[in-house]
């Protein structure tokens, strides 16, 4: 008997043998047992380890500093020899955070590279995740989105609103433009740019260029190398500000990034190879778990990291 084999009737024997009120207990509480079947398989179709990265669409949380850490535990456990794949889903978050996961993905790997997975939608500083990868994975209705950095405000209410840095600032440096053109009546302008602290714009601006610097560096240091900065910014400029997509919010598909020059491989989702039926299963598990019991998910088919609602 082989391997897959043996591994297939232990599985088996211990899911005939456990308990049904503990299977019943696992399904409820989505635990990873739930979601190991299909890491293996995945991994089994790929011919490289799996882990998933999720961050909530439903709950305000983001990409930051302490997942490059969760996620470095669990790489740690891992034999990453044949390389790395990246299962990724999150609205973004945090660009340094973002360059904190390229590092560790491509230092962990025995290639020195990883591919990304994007199942669903993989935005903003996720997105620039998968720059950092060598091959992303797409399905028709996957997304990547610009990056350009946001200001976040909530109302009374708690409710949040976003603004584009970059239009921001380009307002200000508008308003400020017109002012100096001004022959007449100055007192409009003055009226409007007292809204603005020039501190604020000049820490825009920086937020402005490091998602910038951010983003062409991943990108020159992997699927780009070789090319120039200023080449890789024309290349990637549907990413970079809202001038071409409008709103931060607007899908990049995988044709249009492939177009921007990215190693994008489209996976055919009716394709018998059932690679897109393992990739999407995983991610509606995962989707809904991190949309009902946890917040965050970082995991493998051996170890989980979950952020819970309650924060534990």
């Amino acid at each position: 008997m082989d391997e897959n084999a043996k591994t297939g009737a232990k599985k088996g024997l211990n899911e005939l043998t456990a308990p049904i009120i503990h299977k019943v207990f696992t399904e409820q509480i989505q635990a990873p047992e739930t979601r190991k079947g299909i890491f293996i398989e995945l991994e089994n179709a790929l011919k490289r380890p799996v882990v998933s990265y999720f961050t909530s669409f439903v709950y305000p949380v983001m990409i930051e500093d302490k997942d490059a850490e969760m996620l470095e535990s669990i790489l740690q456990t891992m034999d990453l020899s044949d390389g790395l794949t990246l299962f990724i889903s999150s609205p973004g978050g945090l660009g340094v955070a973002a360059e904190r996961i390229i590092n560790i993905c491509r230092s962990y790997s025995g290639t020195g590279e990883y591919w990304a997975i994007v199942p669903g939608k993989a935005k903003s500083a996720a997105t620039m995740i998968c720059f950092g990868a060598s091959k992303i994975f797409m399905g028709a209705s996957s997304e990547l989105g610009p990056v350009d950095p946001q200001y976040i405000v909530s109302d009374e209410k708690g409710n949040r609103k976003s603004y584009s840095v970059h239009n921001i600032v380009r307002s200000y440096d508008d308003l400020f433009k017109k002012a100096v053109e001004e022959k007449g009546n100055l007192h409009p302008y003055l009226q409007q740019l007292a809204n603005y602290h020039p501190w604020d714009i000049e820490e825009f601006k920086a937020l402005c260029a490091l998602s910038n610097n951010i983003a062409v560096k991943a990108l020159q240091s992997g699927m780009m190398k070789g090319m120039d900065e200023d080449a890789i910014k024309e290349k990637i400029a549907l990413f970079l500000t809202p001038e071409k997509v409008k709103v931060h919010e607007r899908p990049i598909y995988s044709a249009e990034a492939a177009g921007c020059g990215l190693t994008i491989e489209t996976l055919d989702v009716k394709d018998e190879n059932k690679i897109w039926k393992l990739i999407y299963e995983l991610y509606i598990r995962t989707e809904n778990y991190v949309s009902t019991r946890a917040m965050k998910c970082i995991e493998s088919k051996d170890h989980a990291f979950a952020v819970t609602r309650s924060g534990g």
